[in-house]
């Protein structure tokens, strides 16, 4: 089993981007921008390491507690956030399902996180304008994670644990880990978008 410590390993070491069957990109959370900065819109990737999940009601909190300090609480400068509600503990996993939320619910809050130092955010769907600016700009990107594979999604997560707003229920911060979690480069450090391609 990786360590996911140990150094991102580049699947495609000819940095022009995913081929159809090649191995996917492994990262390691927290991610490097060095290694974001090889990452193209298509990019088949899995994710290992320690990541936060987040979703609509805890932005509004989030933001707020940001424009309140001037910087991120909660170890989330240099994180990645994963848009999603999960459901209660089942099969011995932390989670019984966990799948990803529609990233535009986010679009609002994206731009002024990454900026703060969030390096990347998971979901699924399209992204605005201003959130593929704010990739490009600070030299983050947007994962898309697959919709409708919650179940197996979830056994890709280790552990989970709750780091604020208990009170928002599913859509509290909580910190989890993850191994080998499946996802694709959506938004790329250079303005490329999977959604553009043909």
């Amino acid at each position: 089993m990786e360590d996911p410590q140990e150094e991102n390993e580049r699947a495609d070491a000819s940095g022009e981007g995913a081929t159809a069957g090649a191995a996917p990109v492994k990262l390691a959370l927290p991610l490097d921008k060095s290694e974001l900065a090889k990452l193209k819109a298509g990019d088949a990737c899995t994710l290992t390491g320690e990541m936060y999940m987040l979703r609509d009601a805890g932005h509004i909190r989030l933001l707020e507690e940001l424009k309140a300090q001037g910087s991120l609480p909660y170890g989330l400068e240099g994180a990645a956030i994963f848009y999603a509600g999960p459901t209660p503990p089942a099969a011995g996993r932390p989670f019984g399902a966990v799948g990803p939320t529609t990233a535009s619910r986010m679009d609002f809050a994206a731009p002024a996180l990454y900026r703060a130092g969030v390096v990347a955010t998971v979901g699924k769907g399209v992204r605005s304008k201003d959130v593929a600016a704010a990739c490009q700009e600070t030299g983050s990107v947007y994962f898309v994670a697959t919709g409708g594979a919650a179940a197996l999604l979830a056994q890709r997560v280790e552990s989970g644990e709750v780091v604020a707003y208990d009170d928002l229920g599913t859509e509290a911060l909580r910190r989890i880990t993850v191994r080998d979690f499946p996802v694709f480069v959506g938004l790329d450090t250079r303005g490329g978008n999977v959604y553009d391609l043909q």
